[in-house]
């Protein structure tokens, strides 16, 4: 298309980006502000499913209004190519910005990290799942502002477009129910989330794999390794707010963004001591990690640790009785009981009697 072009009352100046659909900066001719406006390509139209999405991602977007979600002014059909007009943003992908370092330091971290969860969390409210959490679909501006942006593949409830053997999504943020074409539920968000927040924290993604075979048997089968948050001591409040993300099985994951929020506001409020370092772990083959079997590296051979003496413990001092006679708490600790208590009024009593015969005995003489 060439520009300057002009879809209805928009005219549209440069164009930003895109695949089966394409973004364009325009004006709206009639209020005069800046907007960005979404048309549907050719092929795109062609293709009955792709328009069908975008149909729906123009009704599910203009009927949300959050501070953190990217507002939808408007949406059309221009000679058979729908389109969608949204609030112009400035600024980058959260992409970029953790590519450029524009992410600032942990606190600010978790502060983007919590506005996103609170998009989510007004979605889900509404019955929609979102399910392509990812950087690039999270927009920053300079000041920080965060804004939740495509529903190109969001879900409301009782509606279904997904071709059967399908899964939509991309590959590294997805659920395992989600890679294993499962019912879904909000908590994909939640997982996604997870991964992005660890990715946010991080700069690197907690899945790897140069395919996506290897993607979805890293996310069926290996733990995400923690270890680049560790490094920048992160504390182990967010590593137990990720594990409760990202856990494998929906019912064991965190229940919902009420939850991730609050938990996000409470770590921000806390001092953010770092996570302890966790001992050398030996390698893992993926059979026995399922079957929960711990093995060395092959032909490694666990070096023999040497047997440490035993330093003898020292018993902690006896406490003092309180009921002992004066005399015997200045005695040495040994005698400073019960038992000798009774041996020394055995001894009184012994030396008493000797003393009352011997008195006795010399009154008789006299």
């Amino acid at each position: 298309m060439e520009l300057p072009s002009r879809v209805g009352k928009y005219e549209l100046q440069e164009f930003l980006g895109g695949g089966m659909s394409h973004v364009f900066r325009a004006k709206d001719t009639v209020l005069g502000r800046t907007v960005a406006l979404k048309i549907l390509t050719d092929q795109g139209a062609a293709d009955n499913e792709t328009k069908a999405r975008f149909l729906q991602e123009a009704r599910m977007a203009s009927n949300i209004s959050n501070d953190n979600i990217v507002g939808v002014f408007d949406f059309g059909d221009e000679k058979g190519r729908p389109f969608i007009v949204m609030e112009f943003l400035r600024g980058e992908s959260l992409r970029d910005a953790i590519k450029n370092n524009h992410t600032g330091d942990l606190r600010n971290k978790l502060g983007i990290a919590l506005q996103i969860g609170r998009a989510l969390e007004y979605i889900h409210t509404r019955k929609i799942i979102h399910r392509d959490i990812k950087p690039e679909n999270i927009h920053v501006d300079g000041a920080g502002r965060v804004k939740l942006m495509d529903f190109g593949i969001a879900k409301s409830e009782g509606l279904s477009l997904t071709r059967a053997g399908f899964t939509l999504g991309t590959p590294y943020y997805m659920a395992p129910e989600q890679v294993l074409g499962q019912q879904l539920t909000n908590l994909v968000d939640v997982y996604a989330f997870g991964v992005m927040l660890f990715e946010l924290l991080s700069g690197v993604k907690p899945i790897s794999g140069d395919t996506v075979e290897r993607i979805f048997n890293h996310i069926l089968y290996e733990p995400l390794n923690l270890e680049p948050l560790r490094a920048i001591q992160v504390p182990q409040s967010v590593f137990d707010l990720i594990n409760a993300c990202t856990a494998k099985q929906p019912g064991q994951r965190i229940n919902g963004f009420g939850l991730v929020c609050a938990d996000l506001e409470r770590i921000m409020n806390s001092p953010m001591t770092p996570a302890a370092p966790l001992p050398s772990q030996p390698r893992t083959s993926n059979t026995n990690m399922q079957r929960g079997v711990t093995m060395p590296p092959t032909g490694v051979v666990p070096p023999q640790q040497p047997q440490q003496q035993q330093q003898p413990q020292q018993q902690p001092p006896r406490p003092i009785d309180p009921n002992l006679p004066g005399f015997m708490r200045s005695l040495p600790t040994a005698f400073q009981s019960q038992a000798w208590l009774m041996i020394f009024a055995g001894l009184a009593m012994l030396i008493g009697l000797s003393v009352l015969y011997f008195v006795v005995h010399l009154a008789g003489l006299v």
